[in-house]
């Protein structure tokens, strides 16, 4: 018989779909110890490579299956100071699973499961002890890359301070992953581990207004930007100006950051549409179609490829199928009907063509076969670009698209200068929490060079 992962027990959807708890349980101590019991302990551990901030897995592994729970933790944050979120949200069957030797003839090692386990065991954080530089670091954005950044950089003694221009912390962590995927108290917990290395916080802080970037160089010694990719693409198509037209940034804004699901106990309202069609195929087309599901809405997600090209994860496809969410799929919008609202959506169908740069088949319209789907609400997610205001008020290199020029060293075009996350990824290069993360990793360690480097020079003179 195969070698199968030991499941986690789960919400009902028809339970679910009525609150915003967390859907899935994780793992208990005996299923955790069974489920590190079949990783193989590899001499030449694939998934460590697969892993964009290399924990060492087959360690933190083993620790969990000898019960050595505080073991475990620790070997994770050596190099992973966000497990609760990681654990929960990283697309581990992309990543480290994807690698892993036993999921060649069986399932893979369910890694982000026994993550999740040793990040939500650990009763007390424990602080090593940092020997302090005079090295002051600036991060701006407070997201998982500048989280990772700042936390890595404080680590090794520097002076750190974020930069936040929202009125709390975690950025897309906070903002764009709804509750029952991401509870905020795993982020809470998580920052406030990376607030007591002796990382400071300063909220509100809109830089170009606040503080310019020249006034940040001329205090510190080096400046990280992981200020994200907040501006929502749309269609294009007409009737998007219509009332009831989202993007999801805001749809999920308001539910996540502004708690607009608890209304009227939270002031923010949201619309609560009767029939809500979700425009997108990814992660965040998922986490607005459930959402809008457990406001009460009769919701469809229409998307312009096949089931296969999907770019959502199989665990939240197959969650909002199992909470009724209907699939529409070779499907495009060409316009949004109404007059001052939504009232409904014109489509057309489409096939697959050849493979385009995404590696994906490109969907062709079929001539004549537009029709129509009734509704009063309609969310449009197919992705983000960074906000080109950043580049308004900071004159730094960028594309054509806004995404900050950085070189191998994360450096940007002007010295001192770093940048990471999706700031400077195009969704070609994987828009995710932990490709962010090792970006804020590889900053760090560029910025750590940096600073010290510059302190050698003033020595020799």
């Amino acid at each position: 018989m195969k070698s199968k992962q030991i499941p986690t027990k789960e919400q009902e959807p028809a339970q679910r779909i009525k609150n915003f708890d967390e859907v899935n349980f994780g793992y208990n101590e005996e299923e955790a110890k069974k489920e590190a019991g079949r990783c193989l302990q590899c001499n030449d551990p694939k998934c460590v490579k697969g892993c964009p901030v290399n924990v060492d897995i087959p360690k933190f592994i083993r620790y969990i299956k000898e019960e050595k729970h505080y073991m475990a933790i620790k070997t994770i944050k050596r190099t992973n100071n966000l497990p609760g979120v990681c654990g929960r949200v990283c697309p581990q069957e992309n990543q480290c699973e994807k690698e892993c030797i036993m999921g060649i003839k069986n399932e893979a090692v369910n890694v982000g499961r026994l993550e999740r386990f040793a990040a939500d065991l650990e009763e007390e954080q424990k602080i090593p002890n940092i020997e302090k530089t005079k090295k002051k670091i600036a991060i701006i954005g407070s997201g998982p890359a500048g989280l990772t950044c700042g936390a890595d950089l404080a680590l090794i003694g520097h002076k750190v301070v974020i930069f936040e221009a929202l009125h709390t912390l975690g950025g897309v962590l906070r903002y764009g992953i709804p509750e029952f995927r991401l509870p905020k108290k795993i982020v809470d917990e998580e920052i406030e581990y990376i607030l007591k290395l002796g990382v400071d916080i300063k909220k509100n802080a809109v830089i170009g207004r606040l503080y310019t970037l020249d006034e940040l160089r001329k205090k510190f010694d080096a400046v990280f930007i992981g200020t994200g990719a907040g501006l929502p693409k749309f269609l294009g198509i007409p009737g998007e100006s219509l009332n009831y037209v989202y993007s999801a940034n805001e749809f999920l804004t308001r539910i996540n950051l502004m708690k607009a699901y608890k209304f009227p106990e939270y002031s923010t309202p949201i619309k609560k549409g009767k029939k809500v069609v979700v425009v997108g195929g990814g992660n965040v087309a998922m986490d607005s179609a459930r959402s809008a599901k457990r406001l009460g809405a009769d919701v469809t997600i229409v998307y312009r490829r096949s089931l296969n090209e999907m770019p959502a994860r199989i665990e939240e496809i197959k969650h909002a199928q199992e909470e009724g969410i209907h699939f529409m799929l070779l499907t495009n919008p060409t316009r949004i009907l109404g007059t001052e609202k939504v009232e409904g959506i014109e489509c057309m169908q489409m096939m697959l063509g050849e493979a385009d740069k995404s590696r994906r088949r490109r969907p062709v319209p079929i001539e004549d076969s537009e029709f129509t789907i009734e509704c009063d609400q309609v969310i449009i997610a197919i992705g983000q670009d960074p906000n080109p205001l950043l580049i308004k008020v900071v004159n730094i290199e960028h594309d054509e698209k806004s995404y900050l020029v950085a070189d191998e060293n994360m450096m940007t075009s002007i010295p001192g200068v770093f940048a990471g996350g999706d700031i400077t990824a195009g969704e070609e290069d994987g828009a995710t929490v932990i490709n962010a993360m090792g970006a804020g990793k590889k900053a760090a360690k560029s910025i750590d060079f940096w600073v010290k480097q510059e302190k050698l020079v003033k020595g020799k003179e």
